[in-house]
């Protein structure tokens, strides 16, 4: 890190997004899985929004390119995602499913492998990407002897959420557009709740009448909409800035360990010894993804430290 603030403004964003997979748990029994990351959403559109509106002048789409943009972050990082998501996570505890979201980079390093050609990976790579899928069966541990039981299928739809954030991140990096970044943040929330909303009115599984607003389920909304997708943002797009994608990323493998106390604190929740070596295993898959990032991240770090002294 290069100095204590941006130490500190790691630290806390690995907290939150630690502590988001806490919060949906502690939300899904009185509000719809589907409904809730909507509300979610409507309440974060505002406050995004807003912010964008204050912070820079090409807040609004204006282009073809611009709402294309937006329509994939809509989609994949709000829509999809948050939706396989919220119903995974009935069934899984908060540290699994923040386990297998840490897969994010590695499925995005293999997307990208297919989508992007100058991002070809090296053969140390794709030995990254087959010890990243072992973690993740670790993790999930499926009973393959008879039919698939609820865990098993609620880590599949955390895997499936993860992936469309992935493949959705590869293809922003692939679009262009004149939108700034808080702009997309807000218009990708507005339109993403509206698209999570259309889901959930198809599902026969969810209504209005089925919310129970107590004060644990509206707290939950609250802070998933306040700090996790509003103050989150705002701390990951200011260190992306300052720090660049590869240290960045490590706040995804430093998110598990939040919340792994947080839902042991708050919902008694415990980890097997076999998650935490899929954790572990997931983790070396993405420093061998990753290796000539990492190497070069030390370098520069390591040539740092020498002019400080």
């Amino acid at each position: 890190m290069s100095s204590y603030r941006h130490f500190a403004l790691f630290v806390a964003l690995a907290f939150i997004w630690g502590s988001l997979f806490v919060f949906i748990k502690i939300g899904l029994p009185y509000v719809p899985p589907v409904l809730f990351a909507a509300l979610r959403h409507d309440l974060a559109a505002v406050l995004t929004l807003a912010y964008a509106a204050a912070v820079s002048e090409q807040w609004r789409p204006r282009s073809r390119a611009d709402w294309w943009l937006v329509g994939l972050g809509a989609t994949f990082f709000v829509g999809l995602y948050n939706a396989f998501l919220f119903v995974g996570q009935g069934d899984v505890t908060s540290s699994i499913a923040a386990i297998l979201t840490a897969t994010n980079p590695i499925l995005a390093a293999m997307f990208a492998w297919v989508l992007i050609p100058a991002e070809r990976l090296s053969k140390t790579g794709v030995v990254g990407l087959f010890l990243g899928f072992v973690g993740v069966g670790l993790v999930a541990n499926p009973d393959l002897s008879g039919p698939l039981g609820a865990e098993t299928v609620g880590a599949g739809l955390v895997i499936l959420s993860t992936a469309c954030l992935a493949f959705g991140s590869v293809l922003v990096q692939r679009a262009s557009g004149d939108l700034s970044t808080a702009g997309f943040v807000g218009w990708s929330n507005l339109l993403g709740a509206g698209l999570l909303h259309v889901v959930s009115l198809g599902l026969p599984s969810e209504s209005l009448s089925a919310v129970d607003l107590t004060g644990e389920a509206l707290f939950a909304i609250v802070y998933l909409a306040v700090v996790g997708s509003g103050l989150s943002a705002i701390i990951y797009f200011h260190l992306l800035h300052a720090l660049g994608a590869v240290e960045i990323n490590l706040v995804s493998y430093a998110a598990p360990i939040f919340t792994a106390v947080l839902g042991w604190l708050l919902l008694a929740e415990t980890l097997s010894p076999l998650s935490v070596l899929g954790f572990l295993t997931i983790f070396a898959g993405f420093a061998l993804v990753k290796n000539d990032e990492l190497r070069a991240e030390a370098r520069k770090l390591s040539w740092q430290s020498l002019g400080r002294s």
